[in-house]
């Protein structure tokens, strides 16, 4: 009964407080905030690690983690207030001043953000106080003995306190749907301008349609998404404004949703790539985005890059939710497509994908370049001022690498012998891809031959035909820039500025007959 008790005043405090949370932000959730304490708290290499095994369902994992320790954690407060009952509800409240403590510690976070954990855990205590009460206090039957309460009453006690916390968390899930409702109409309401600058059509040739190849332009659901959200932010587009402001802006902005639409807008199709990503990864995806120059933005604004004598190096980029991404002003007012983004292959950006506005700028990676849920641009300096992830040991600076991958066979494929199709992506953004070269267990270097080239912002695909032959086989890839820079084949991780290396797959060709 103890640690039933602690279980059931646990499942009692997350229910009303996300109930509170529904009122003040869904961040302020006590799982969301400290599972968003715990990313920030995690090493580089614990990340990189859990990035690699669980891939986009890291943050499944994390809450299922944070949800499993709580249950145990609670459990044995149960079974402490059976025998101590002040330790136990101490441990219970204990748990709302962590929540607590871990939402304050968000950004953007204020007072209010710390009150559902608060709550949550004065539910928690005083339910495990009922709960651990009512299961040892002594009662007089009629025939005179003095027992502690039945089970079947026990049961029925736990059940009502149960059936509440439902009812708490069905209100908190409704009420936070609610809350995300505007942002929701705001997207479907939203119908994208026509570009002022349209992209030219796809090549013809760029996509190779060979089977297991990735697609040339990816759809937005099998878009990757690496992020630090526990909870997408949801937007709503028509309260949405964006504040340009810092060192060398001459005339601030604050500008809405339509009047940043009613500057031009320009199509641009080019591939992001996360820093996170190893050698052959997926986190690399291809689209159309549809956006405002954000060079032509600055100009508006008064800035000019270091290179006309601005003072600021560093555009940091600030999210809804609080987080920074630092971008060398000099890449994005060097001519390349830089964009506040708000179309995405046709329509407007996915919630997931930064709606209403987010930044892609051709050739960084993402950390340093792609800020989602855009809400503020700040001009400073590199020396002045370290944004997210250059806090946590990435460089201040990451231009993408170039890289090429394999995407079939896929590793360790049984083949047949004969003619197979070798086929994969490369991409050096804003350099562009010469040439593809594949060989076969470090044999020599044969030409793929390339899909035809949509820019230089875009990933190329190639395919190159293998005569192969019975028994295990290792392919490598390797790729060659716009500027006649060959891909290197020395292996680094991702940390602090992406991978290097050349990709492989193994495979096993059977036997004839």
């Amino acid at each position: 009964m103890g640690a039933v008790s602690g279980i059931v005043a646990a499942v009692a405090g997350l229910a009303f407080a996300q109930l509170a949370a529904a009122a003040v932000r869904p961040e302020s959730s006590p799982v969301t905030a400290v599972g968003g304490a715990a990313v920030d708290l995690t090493p580089v290499g614990v990340r990189e690690w859990a990035i690699r095994l669980f891939g986009t369902s890291d943050k499944l994992v994390l809450t299922l983690g944070i949800v499993t320790v709580l249950a145990v954690v609670a459990a044995l407060a149960g079974l402490l207030s059976v025998r101590h009952l002040p330790a136990g509800i101490a441990v219970a409240g204990g748990f709302g001043l962590l929540g607590a403590a871990a939402a304050l510690s968000r950004p953007e976070a204020t007072w209010r953000d710390a009150l559902p954990s608060l709550l949550g855990g004065l539910i928690a205590a005083g339910v495990l106080y009922l709960l651990v009460t009512a299961a040892t206090r002594p009662r007089t039957e009629s025939g005179g003995g003095i027992w502690p309460m039945d089970r079947r009453g026990f049961g029925r006690l736990v059940a009502g306190v149960l059936a509440a916390s439902v009812a708490a968390g069905y209100a908190g899930r409704r009420l936070g749907a609610h809350g995300s409702a505007d942002a929701t109409a705001s997207r479907a309401r939203f119908v994208l301008p026509p570009p002022t600058v349209p992209a030219p059509p796809v090549p013809a040739g760029a996509d190779l349609r060979v089977p297991g190849l990735s697609p040339f332009l990816t759809p937005d659901r099998d878009f990757y998404r690496v992020d630090t959200a526990l909870v997408v932010p949801r937007v709503d587009a028509d309260t949405w404004r964006l504040r340009i402001h810092g060192e060398g802006v001459t005339r601030p902005l604050t500008l809405d949703l339509r009047e940043l639409l009613s500057r031009p807008l320009v199509e641009h199709d080019i591939t992001l790539t996360c820093v996170s990503n190893e050698v052959g990864g997926p986190y690399a995806g291809n689209a159309r985005w549809l956006g405002v120059r954000l060079a032509d933005l600055l100009r508006e604004a008064g800035v000019r890059p270091p290179s006309r004598g601005g003072p600021a190096d560093q555009l940091v980029s600030r999210s809804v939710d609080g987080m920074t991404i630092g971008t060398p002003v000099e890449a994005v007012m060097d001519g390349r497509e830089a964009l506040l983004a708000v179309g995405m292959n046709g329509v407007p950006l996915p919630f997931a994908h930064g709606f209403p506005v987010r930044m892609v700028v051709p050739g960084l990676y993402g950390y340093v370049s792609a800020c989602k849920w855009l809400t503020e641009l700040r001009l400073t300096t590199f020396g002045a001022y370290d944004a997210y992830w250059v806090r946590r040991s990435w460089a201040q600076q990451a231009p993408v690498k170039t890289q090429s991958r394999i995407d079939t066979p896929r590793p360790y494929a049984d083949l047949a012998p004969g003619r197979v199709a070798v086929a994969g992506v490369a991409w050096a953004q804003h350099r562009g891809i010469e040439r593809v070269e594949v060989r076969v267990d470090g044999g020599p270097w044969q030409q793929a031959r390339l899909g035809a080239a949509d820019g230089v912002d875009t990933w190329r695909q190639w395919v190159w035909p293998w005569e192969a032959t019975p028994g295990r086989h290792t392919l490598e890839v390797r790729a060659t820039d716009g500027t006649g820079a060959v891909q290197t084949g020395v292996r680094a991780g991702t940390v602090p500025d992406g991978a290097t290396g050349w990709h492989s797959v193994e495979v096993q060709v059977k036997a004839l007959g």
